[in-house]
């Protein structure tokens, strides 16, 4: 049962090893992505060189791109609209309500559309529960707000399962 509600489909260390090629591979047309700590730290407030290089290379390569994020529309909207990105704010992750939003808006069929987060409780648990693919990244930050502390330790003993039985490999 924590296989299938906590496993990803892939795991990398940062969100810039997801290339257009490995989503290729995956046969990926469209990213649905966390914001906080998976593109820049919770309490970063806007895009750095690597994400706005990111966006433009997921652009470039014809993949569609929606922020689906727990965090409040000032917060969130700040971060996308000066890079066109698409987003859902108050998200309410793991519930799937949104997920299935952001896949309607890119119009995509779900087995197109991947995941990308940090977090097992949250991305990862919502990706499973509607049957979407997903990429576990590192946190670019190892401090997190307040809620996510609980979430962490929780995510540490299913990371360490998973480990031990080999299932939790990370990918280059």
């Amino acid at each position: 049962m924590i296989k299938k509600y906590f496993l990803p489909t892939s795991y990398v260390d940062n969100f810039t090893n997801i290339t257009p090629a490995r989503l290729n591979q995956l046969g990926v047309r469209a990213v649905i992505i966390d914001l906080d700590n998976t593109l820049v730290g919770y309490d970063e407030m806007d895009a750095n060189e690597k994400v706005v290089n990111w966006f433009k290379l997921m652009n470039d390569n014809d993949f569609k791109v929606t922020i689906v994020s727990n965090g409040k529309r000032k917060r969130v909207s700040n971060f996308a609209d000066p890079h066109d990105i698409d987003y859902i704010f108050n998200a309410q992750k793991p519930l799937s309500k949104n997920y299935k939003k952001a896949i309607r808006s890119m119009d995509v069929p779900k087995d197109e559309t991947i995941m990308v987060g940090d977090q097992l409780m949250t991305d990862i648990f919502g990706a499973n529960l509607i049957g979407l693919k997903s990429i576990l990244v590192m946190p670019v930050k190892s401090k997190d707000g307040y809620a996510t502390l609980l979430n962490r330790r929780m995510e540490g003993i299913i990371m360490r399962y998973f480990r031990k039985r080999g299932l939790l490999v990370k990918e280059d």
